[in-house]
């Protein structure tokens, strides 16, 4: 096979219908892979989609196929990601999903060579997440009205996300015949369709049991019957809608901070960490492939545990 990405710009597409025909094509098996040999999410799926997405724009705008970039178009394109005030982080996560794209076609045989191979991320520094205070989360959660309809669902719902670790995916998914209320367990159907077993705390299944109370008076609409958390209609909650309900209860607590779904998940690692739990048991409950990738929290509570020793070090303390 030829080299396609060293064949001379001039003469690469003439057609544009066939560029756009054979982008389709390795596109559309690229997700039948991520789908099936990946076992990746819809949403994850989506998401790398996006990235390719973005540089099959910039290759249109060249008039060439990706099966044709070059690492100079690459160099080109991740420019033009700077110039429109694209952060490192996320130039990163879009090189990321290129990479993974052109592998693809290697392991396919559209091409011999990944044009990938020489193409550097940008630098990044460590992100370390906001983490909520067990003050902050119990005046959340003390904040929510009772006495409205979805009030015990909003409460069942945030003691699940901190008292569990949940991605908010896995929350508005998770299915009532994945609770083991007696065994105070919960089975999680995590990234890439992975399960696992989270322990439930007594709160997180108290406010479950009396959020079932309200749940029985709904529509329930069908194919819905076994989703755990629905909206007022019946039907399964988007993420969106979950984002929203903690939203407004962080302005109505007044907390100055970026609060998302995945903040009660930081915050549940984090305070497992400061707690003295072990990081491959923090590992398994977040679902966690790598243990790398729990390692972040190591760092929060070294900043924790920095911060006590200025405070309180004999050598640090004013007099």
């Amino acid at each position: 096979m030829l080299f396609l990405h060293k064949i001379p710009r001039q003469f690469r597409y003439k057609s544009s219908q066939k560029m756009l025909n054979d982008n389709h094509s390795a596109i559309k098996k690229y997700v039948t892979f991520l789908r099936l040999e990946k076992s990746l999410s819809e949403n994850s799926i989506q998401a790398y989609l996006d990235d390719v997405g973005k540089l099959a724009r910039f290759a249109s705008s060249e008039n060439i196929s990706l099966l044709q970039v070059s690492l100079d178009d690459l160099h080109q394109f991740v420019s033009q990601l700077r110039d429109l005030g694209i952060c490192p982080r996320s130039q990163a996560r879009i090189i990321s999903g290129i990479k993974s794209f052109y592998k693809f076609l290697v392991l396919e045989d559209y091409l011999e060579v990944s044009p990938c191979e020489l193409l550097e991320s940008p630098l990044v520094g460590m992100k370390i997440p906001d983490v909520l205070s067990t003050s902050e989360i119990d005046r959340m959660i003390d904040a929510i009205d009772l006495s409205r309809p979805d009030g015990h669902r909003n409460k069942a719902m945030l003691e699940m996300l901190y008292s569990c670790g949940l991605r908010v995916s896995e929350l508005v998914n998770l299915q009532i015949s994945a609770l083991y209320l007696d065994e105070d367990f919960i089975r999680v159907n995590g990234k890439g369709n992975k399960q696992r077993l989270v322990p439930l705390s007594s709160s997180a299944k108290n406010a479950v049991l009396l959020y079932f109370f309200d749940r029985n008076q709904l529509p329930i609409k069908k194919g819905n019957e076994d989703i755990l958390f629905l909206n007022k209609f019946g039907a399964k909650l988007s993420r969106v809608m979950v984002f929203y309900i903690i939203r407004d209860l962080v302005e109505k607590c007044g907390i100055i901070k970026a609060v998302s779904p995945h903040t009660f998940r930081h915050s549940f690692a984090t305070h497992l960490l400061e707690g003295g739990a072990n990081l491959r048991a923090i590992q398994m409950m977040l679902g966690h492939e790598r243990i790398t990738t729990t390692e972040i929290y190591t760092h929060i509570d070294r900043e924790a545990l920095r911060s006590e020793i200025l405070e309180h070090h004999p050598r640090n303390m004013k007099h």
